[in-house]
């Protein structure tokens, strides 16, 4: 399955940019810590760079680029807040009676979710795999690389900096964070392709 330049409709692209905007400058107005606030929302802009530059020569599916926007919100969202401080999850956390604000689960889940329906759609529009297991295999690994390498930036950018490290790690106190982390973007990565494949392959039809 070749792609073909047929990037999303002009007002889909515009309602999208406008979005992300909006989310970005509201995120960077007064953020909890401004350390913080640039390590969590540089991968947002970074992707949104990517997106545009290859909106044109490598468009991706409408639910892709639904899905990538979800996630750079909430990065923004944690990057204002610290992911140990957004409101509505240190409300949940007082209503459930949890030790800790989970909303860098939601998080890591994203990561894993939204990494590996982009990664289904490069490989199956490149023609990698020619059977589905080896494919998911592949994604499933390639989610887990990326949950791994983020875990190690997050470790490096705290020794570099010890008064961001609490903030930007995000740990709370739980020593297995770092591995809960990584679980968390494994379930994304399987949730992901155990309920989107149809829909996902009915757009990737409409590439043709």
């Amino acid at each position: 399955m070749k792609s073909v330049n047929v990037p999303p409709r002009p007002i889909h692209a515009g309602l999208w940019g406008l979005i992300f905007l909006c989310i970005l400058v509201w995120s960077a107005y007064q953020p909890q810590d401004m350390l913080t606030w640039f390590l969590e929302a540089l991968p947002a802009i970074l992707a949104a760079v990517v997106l545009l530059a290859t909106r044109r020569c490598y468009p991706l599916t409408s639910l892709a680029y639904q899905l990538i926007l979800i996630h750079a919100i909430i990065l923004l969202v944690g990057a204002h807040y610290t992911y140990a401080q957004v409101p509505l999850f240190s409300e949940l956390q007082t209503w459930l009676g949890s030790e800790r604000n989970d909303y860098d689960k939601l998080g890591h889940f994203a990561q894993g979710f939204v990494p590996a329906l982009v990664a289904r759609e490069i490989v199956i529009r490149q023609q990698v795999f020619n059977g589905i297991l080896w494919r998911n295999f592949f994604i499933v690994c390639f989610v887990l690389a990326v949950s791994a390498s983020y875990e190690l930036i997050e470790w490096g950018a705290a020794l570099l900096s010890e008064e961001a490290a609490e903030a930007f790690l995000g740990t709370q106190g739980y020593v297995w964070d770092t591995q809960s982390d990584m679980f968390w973007a494994l379930i994304g990565a399987l949730t992901a392709l155990m309920t989107l494949n149809r829909l996902h392959d009915a757009q990737l039809k409409d590439l043709h």
